[in-house]
């Protein structure tokens, strides 16, 4: 099975073409620059990898959390995909996507820095290649020492120095690990695509956790 993934969550981010567990390609992108770049290196990535577009077998994103300016460009370039050469899509969590490189099995606490001394936490648990989320929330960094207080054996991960600080702080034993890119986006894809855990271009959204600012101040 061949997986194109994007993942345009954070300041920086990445596409990558993945075949049967295997990464044919991963390309870097620059956040100022996802609206602009996205389409045209995709594009060179295929040609560099000497793949048509027509064999791709399924599409994978990143839906979040994270930057929604970021978000909305990757989002909206797989739908854009879609519409144009229709494939499953999968929609990944950021948080999940941490789970999962962590390696670990059971219980995993997956911690993102959400900016405004706010935390994303995402609890999962793990039996072999089985993934289940029970929960994903925004939480203050008080909140989130709480909760880390009351983690009892579950594996504590995050790829952010500002999270691993406070979990340091706190005397919480965790695992740092580097961000996963879109070639983890892609594995994790290949068992969703198989389990039919697929959604269509219209029903693909975001997983923000958090509500916008123009939200926040329209309510208000």
């Amino acid at each position: 099975m061949l997986i194109l993934a994007i993942e345009t969550t954070g300041r920086n981010g990445s596409i990558a073409l993945v075949r049967d567990g295997v990464t044919l390609a991963l390309d870097a992108i620059s956040g100022g620059t996802y609206s602009a770049k996205l389409i045209p290196l995709i594009s060179v990535m295929l040609t560099r990898a000497g793949v048509r577009p027509q064999v791709i077998d399924a599409y994978a994103t990143a839906s979040g959390p994270g930057s929604f300016t970021g978000l909305r460009v990757g989002l909206s370039t797989i739908k854009g995909l879609a519409e144009v050469m229709p494939r499953p899509i999968v929609a990944v969590s950021m948080l999940e996507a941490i789970a999962c490189a962590s390696g670990h099995q059971g219980r995993i606490l997956a911690a993102l820095d959400a900016q405004r001394h706010q935390v994303f936490l995402g609890e999962y648990e793990r039996a072999r290649e089985d993934i289940s989320r029970h929960s994903e929330s925004l939480l203050t960094e008080a909140e989130f020492e709480a909760a880390m207080g009351g983690a009892g054996n579950a594996r504590v991960v995050t790829p952010d120095a500002s999270v691993a600080t406070l979990l340091l702080q706190a005397g919480i034993p965790f695992q740092q690990i580097p961000a996963p890119q879109a070639d983890v986006i892609a594995q994790i894809a290949v068992d969703k695509v198989k389990r039919g855990q697929i959604v269509s271009p219209e029903a693909l959204d975001a997983n923000y956790i958090r509500r916008s600012d123009a939200e926040i101040f329209a309510r208000k």
